[in-house]
């Protein structure tokens, strides 16, 4: 008896061993075989991804990243306000420039791949994302627990549909996962290097350059870091300091060749969004929206999976993380299911260890740490459980990719082949604004008019976007007496319904119809796109 107790105990030694010396192998092989190997794995499934995604999801995808690029590198495009009030920087656009530079060099600057070209990139630096997550999970709780966050990471239904999207909050992203993994504070090894700390730093100082609200998760690891700090002088003054300032001044020296002027982004931001509550303009929420409805839908079935995580996997720094960021969003009145991305992976590691833990109990352990009590493997509820997440990820993650909302990436699609061809003299947007790409997907330097949506200084006053869908008629008739119509019109099914007689009395016809959605999302329901055009 005492004989298989001691071969007990020598195997949970070796086994204990083992582990030591893979997560050793991991922190000082920081681009070992095997991470390269899930790197490339990583990279092919998000450049599928990225083709998969054919959907329009949120303005900014292509107003403040690739539109903005595009007008830098061919000399067309257009600036929205917010560029005019300088609250945005120039960082993650020139992040595109190179791309779209080089594709007009090989003569490659096809509608097909300029409307695909930025989201490949951003697969990139996805799978760069997705690689640290697996090697923050590995640091956290071991090889078993990385593989099912990786897995929980590639099919969660929210991050295929809108990490490969040109997003600032995507890239945001990917910072937040590789800074998370440089910074000791957030990791369980005592010992490593504190040279990896000004990484982090660096990363997080970049994060907050191309979004200022990525300070908010930085403020709490700061924090954690400054407790745990043994010199904190030299924290503060000889690292935060520098660093900061450094990434600051140059994102500055960046914004001051491109605007020519002077323009504090920060700072601008800061005003507008949260000291006189900008956001609020395009619509708010109840506090308790992103517990309730918004990171809930974007987690979806994982959520049991993450709860249980953070209970049985005591990481309560990441799981105060989450909290804290869902907690301060939880304040602003204006909320978006993609102001929070960058925790999602946290709470999708959580539902890493949970299927670890299902999978074999003894590989879901914390810091190494085994339950005295013998584990069973437990293969049919691994089943059940990789099925029901499969079964409820991937239909809504194609859907919502391929199907949901495709109408305005269509028509532009068609636009852009159109007028390739000298189809298209000029084009008229009578939707809500910015519902629709724009010269970024067009790639040619005609004539386009959109409804204007500039926040008004005083509250309460529509502006052409509201006044058009208010009186659909009357606001077309007076814009034609003022303005020469376009030789194409794109307006959404319903608000056709109501301007068809007045168009065709204008000399239009009905040129193509392109679906759009099932169901209504903000407004009335937009099932299809619709291009008029006009017959001379």
């Amino acid at each position: 008896m005492r004989q298989r107790h001691n071969s007990n105990k020598d195997a949970d030694k070796q086994k204990s061993e083992a582990l030591t010396s893979s997560k050793s192998g991991s922190e000082h092989s920081p681009f070992c075989c095997s991470h390269k190997r899930i790197f490339l794995l990583c990279l092919a499934f998000r450049m599928v991804n990225s083709v998969l995604v054919q959907t329009y999801f949120n303005p900014d995808e292509h107003w403040q990243g690739p539109e903005v690029a595009h007008r830098v590198a061919f000399g067309y495009g257009h600036l929205t306000w917010e560029w005019k009030q300088g609250i945005r920087s120039y960082l993650h656009p020139l992040f595109f420039v190179p791309l779209y530079r080089l594709l007009a060099l090989l003569h490659l600057d096809t509608p097909w791949l300029m409307m695909r070209a930025p989201r490949l990139l951003q697969s990139v630096f996805s799978a760069i994302g997705d690689l640290y997550l697996y090697k923050l999970s590995e640091v956290l709780f071991g090889d078993s627990v990385a593989k099912w966050t990786l897995f929980s990471q590639l099919f969660n239904w929210f991050m295929f549909y809108c990490f490969s999207r040109t997003l600032s909050n995507s890239l945001e992203t990917v910072l937040t996962l590789v800074s998370l993994y440089f910074w000791p504070c957030m990791r369980s090894s005592s010992n490593y290097s504190f040279v990896s700390r000004k990484w982090g730093l660096v990363m997080a100082a970049v994060a907050c350059a191309i979004r200022p609200t990525s300070a908010i998760t930085w403020l709490y690891v700061g924090l954690l870091e400054l407790l745990k700090a043994r010199d904190r002088f030299k924290f503060i003054f000889l690292e935060v300091a520098p660093i900061g300032i450094l990434v600051l001044g140059l994102t500055c020296l960046l914004d001051r060749f491109m605007y020519g002027t002077w323009v504090l982004v920060p700072l601008n931001f800061l005003k507008f969004n949260f000291l006189s509550s900008g956001g609020d303009y395009y619509g708010t929420h109840k506090w308790h929206w992103y517990f309730t409805q918004g990171f809930t839908v974007m987690v979806l079935s994982y959520l049991p999976f993450c709860i249980a995580g953070i209970i049985y996997s005591k990481q309560w720094k990441f799981s105060g993380l989450l909290a804290w960021v869902l907690g301060f969003y939880s304040l602003l009145g204006h909320k978006e299911f993609r102001f929070v991305l960058p925790v999602l992976p946290i709470a999708l590691m959580f539902s890493g260890y949970s299927l670890a833990a299902i999978e074999d109990p003894g590989s879901a352990r914390y810091k190494g740490k085994e339950s005295s009590k013998s584990h069973t493997r437990c293969p049919g509820k691994m089943k059940i459980a990789i099925l029901f997440l499969l079964a409820t990820n991937i239909p809504m993650a194609l859907y919502m990719s391929l199907v949901h909302q495709r109408g305005p990436e269509d028509v532009m699609n068609h636009l852009a082949r159109e007028a390739l061809h000298g189809k298209v003299r000029s084009i008229l947007f009578l939707t809500p604004c910015h519902a629709t790409p724009y010269y970024s997907m067009l790639h040619h330097d005609l004539p386009m008019q959109f409804l204007d949506c500039t926040p008004s200084e005083e509250k309460g006053v529509p502006d052409d976007s509201d006044r058009f869908l208010m009186d659909p008629v009357s606001f077309v008739s007076e814009y034609a007496k003022n303005v020469s119509m376009a030789s194409h019109i794109v307006l959404f099914d319903s608000e056709e319904q109501k301007l068809k007689n007045l168009l065709i009395s204008f000399d239009y016809m009905e040129g193509r119809r392109f679906f759009n959605a099932h169901f209504k999302v903000d407004r009335d329901l937009q099932a299809s796109v619709v291009v008029y055009v006009r017959r001379r």
